[in-house]
């Protein structure tokens, strides 16, 4: 048992001694370990500087580099865009040619079509001239529908295709040589046909002939290409009421020529008459204080001096009633001078399309008033459609300013007397009435136009613009004479 316990004893005393000795190592190895950890933190500490200061400039150069790599990206980007933009623009100008070469294209199809298949009867009526504007004018007088017909009749053969004809059996062809010489015999009878006046009939309808004979001749050559005489003898009643109606605007002019003058004589006649009623009441009120006189005197004269008195009465009585006779006469001549000019005009260039002045004047020259009308408040001169005498102008007027009550330009001021309405309703209300007159349909507003030409020529052209305006520069607005030639 001592012997046991003594084992015992020695075996935990050794156990012991490991178990401390292990301790120990133990100890001693952390112990180096976290020594070498301080000394390592110590050495970090030293470096930690250097270290921010490397991080600082990794942390500069990494900025840097994405800046440089951000500007190549937006440069890459911005040219990428301006490729896309220019590589688009080629796109729309290629595009917009493209358009330009189809437009042509198809207008060359047109164009190809109407030389196979022939242009149509609409390119070969004869063109709106100044026929077309004087049979308008004269569409009142049977002469003017005569004219106005005879165009509509040349339209219209034309158009059935009875104006020429051709011996080629192909209808391309055919159709080619007929146009032709319509459009070549047209040509010159609408040139010879602006040359009629009422005494060259007979010399333009030669020329009608000739052209004929001459386009026919011509047309030989296209297998007998040839105006049909139809269409000739339609181009000359064209001429024949043309002429017609070129007299009658002569005639018109002598006409108003001898109104003019009897409107001097009316004049002259009125101021006599109105001079005759003065001395007339002159005479009335001497001869009246006269017999009041010789009345007094008769009270209180003697029988023999009444007998002279009463002579003397009867004489101024019979002068006296004279005198009222002849003042009557006077009063009731003078009546007359209701009889004046009712006029219808126009001024486009100050009052636009469909803007009429319905007036009257008891002017010597009617004329005048116009005149007169286009010289004070306007800029441009008044275009007269129609003159109209009257006997009893001012109830003419008052009939026509009621008729288109509604369509005054001023609702307020009844005395302007401005109406928007057309030319053809006045006319058509004359006509009601009874009242015949001479019509210009088409408002010639020639001071207007030719204000709208040289507007384009000085646009255009600065030498011409530069001489206006040093012409205009120089003009005296005093030397009226030097005006009125200028406006010639």
């Amino acid at each position: 048992m001592i012997i046991l316990g003594a084992i015992m004893a020695w075996f935990l005393f050794a156990v012991s001694s490991t178990a401390l000795a292990c301790f120990l190592v133990v100890w001693f190895i952390h112990r180096s370990q976290l020594l070498q950890a301080e000394r390592e933190l110590a050495e970090l500490r030293k470096e930690q500087p250097e270290l921010q200061k490397r991080y600082e400039a990794m942390f500069e150069a990494a900025r840097t580099q994405i800046a440089v790599e951000k500007n190549i990206a937006d440069e890459r980007r911005d040219a990428i865009i301006a490729s896309a933009e220019k590589e688009a623009e080629q796109i729309r100008a290629e595009t917009k040619k493209r358009e330009e070469e189809c437009d042509l294209y198809q207008q060359t199809v047109i164009a190809m079509k109407n030389i196979l298949d022939g242009y149509g009867d609409e390119y070969l009526v004869p063109t709106s001239t100044l026929l077309d504007d004087l049979a308008e004018e004269y569409s009142h007088k049977d002469a003017g529908k005569e004219l106005k017909e005879s165009r509509r009749r040349t339209k219209a053969i034309v158009k059935s295709k009875k104006a020429a004809d051709c011996d080629y059996v192909e209808e391309v062809r055919r159709n080619g040589a007929i146009n032709f010489v319509i459009d070549a015999f047209n040509g010159k009878v609408d040139t010879i046909l602006a040359k009629v006046k009422r005494d060259n009939a007979g010399k333009l309808a030669q020329a009608i002939h000739d052209a004929f004979i001459q386009v026919n001749f011509n047309g030989q050559a296209f297998r007998n290409a040839r105006i049909t005489y139809e269409y000739r003898d339609a181009r000359l009643e064209e001429l024949k009421w043309a002429a017609i109606v070129h007299e009658l605007k002569e005639q018109e002019r002598e006409e108003q020529r001898r109104i003019r003058e009897q409107m001097r004589e009316e004049e002259r006649a009125r101021r006599e008459f109105e001079r005759a009623r003065k001395e007339a009441e002159k005479e009335e009120r001497i001869l009246k204080k006269a017999m009041e006189k010789a009345r007094r005197e008769f009270e209180a004269a003697s029988d023999e001096q009444r007998a002279l008195l009463e002579a003397q009465l009867a004489e101024m009585e019979q002068r006296l009633h004279d005198a009222e006779e002849k003042n009557q006469r006077a009063i009731s001549m003078a009546q007359l001078t209701k009889r004046g000019h009712v006029y219808i005009i126009s001024n486009v260039g100050s009052f636009g399309e469909g803007g009429f002045k319905i007036g009257l004047t008891r002017r010597l020259e009617p004329l005048d008033r116009v005149k007169e009308l286009g010289d004070a408040s306007v800029p441009f001169a008044f275009d007269v459609h129609a003159m109209i005498m009257s006997d009893d102008a001012p109830a003419l007027e008052r009939k026509l300013h009621n008729h288109f009550l509604l369509k005054q330009v001023n609702k307020v001021n009844h005395r302007k007397e401005f109406f928007r309405t057309s030319l053809s309703e006045i006319r058509d209300e004359l006509e009601s009435l009874g009242v015949e007159a001479k019509w210009t349909m088409v408002a010639e507003a020639a001071e207007y136009r030719e204000s709208l030409a040289i507007d384009k020529l000085i646009e255009e052209d600065p030498q011409a613009r530069a001489a206006w305006e040093t012409r205009q520069l120089t003009l005296d607005p005093t030397d009226m004479a030097e005006f009125e030639e200028i406006r010639v």
